[in-house]
């Protein structure tokens, strides 16, 4: 009995030391499929296997205080501009002045300047968003700034007023931006409500008036803290649609309540606009003296800002 028991402490050894053998050689065999797996992978998708260097003379060229005197001119017009470098202001047409004076004193190019007409308006009053859900009037906050605002109007907006009345309401599927989402329900002659995402305002605008809505209020997703607040857009010049841009919180909430029929949600809208004359915007175009013009490569940006500010970490960057 004593030689045997003797023996069970070899055996307990024997087998955890062959469950280790067997244990590794698994790991040895799935880490090598792995492996061969990433390596067919890398070669298909061409995964670089090192990062290659930065031999590029274009972006070695680029220097952060050369371009930081252009962003501080830009700052500069702006700051004597009432703050802004929008289209239409004194600024915006400085900020082209500045880019064609240093081209044309600078460099080599052949600058030239063109115009073009864009479609200008203003609001004759405060736009007005009440709804009306079973019953209960909630007349929502209107404000040029956006961090109190509960919406906004939307550039390019058509007019529209249905005071005293309301209007249904109905929600677009998904984010409306495809047929089949204006095609689940019924929106002709109904105000549509639709959440910011994936396609532009623009497309969701073009859906609208496709299907025939009265208005389209539009409302920003919530995704993140700085998602809530309604934002400042903007629809193509030949929109036909009355539109209102919402902040997540109400613009959710109408949603939510106009997707059961049984809330009995609708609106009243009062969007009153004057059209003004065409602003004339200049454009720039600088083109290298030589080269293929059959092989041309266009580099573009915009050279405006929004009318709240001077665009320094927006545009301003693209123009330089």
């Amino acid at each position: 009995m004593c030689k045997s028991s003797n023996l069970w402490p070899s055996i307990i050894l024997g087998v955890l030391a062959l469950f280790g053998i067997i244990t590794f050689a698994l790991i040895a065999a799935t880490l090598g499929t792995v492996n061969k797996q990433y390596s067919e992978l890398k070669d298909i998708i061409n995964v670089p296997t090192t990062i290659p260097p930065l031999n590029s003379i274009l972006a070695e060229s680029i220097r952060i205080a050369d371009a930081m005197v252009h962003l501080n001119e830009l700052q500069r017009i702006a700051n004597a501009e009432n703050g802004t470098r929008a289209i239409g202001t004194a600024g915006f047409t400085r900020t082209l002045d500045y880019i064609t004076d240093y081209l044309s004193t600078n460099t080599n190019y052949k600058v030239t300047r063109s115009y073009f007409p864009v479609r200008d308006f203003a609001l004759a009053s405060n736009p007005i968003l009440i709804s009306s859900i079973n019953g209960v009037l909630t007349n929502y906050i209107y404000s040029t700034n956006l961090s109190n605002a509960q919406f906004y109007h939307v550039k390019y907006s058509t007019s529209i007023n249905n005071s005293p009345g309301f209007i249904g309401l109905v929600a677009i599927p998904n984010v409306g931006c495809s047929e089949n989402d204006w095609t689940r329900v019924n929106v002709a002659a109904r105000v549509a409500i639709v959440r910011r995402g994936t396609c532009t305002f623009r497309e969701k605008a073009l859906f609208a008036a496709k299907y025939n809505v009265a208005a389209l209020l539009l409302y920003n997703d919530g995704a993140s803290p700085d998602n809530i607040s309604p934002i400042e857009v903007s629809l193509a010049q030949n929109n036909t649609v009355p539109a209102l841009f919402l902040s997540f919180t109400v613009g959710n909430m109408l949603y939510n309540a106009s997707q059961y029929p049984a809330t009995n949600a609708s609106v009243q809208l009062v969007i009153d606009l004057r059209n003004l004359p065409d602003l004339s915007i200049g454009n720039i175009c600088a083109d290298t003296p030589t080269g293929d013009i059959t092989q041309t490569i266009v580099i573009g940006s915009h050279s405006d800002s929004v009318p709240a500010g001077p665009g320094i970490n927006d545009n301003g960057k693209a123009t330089i």
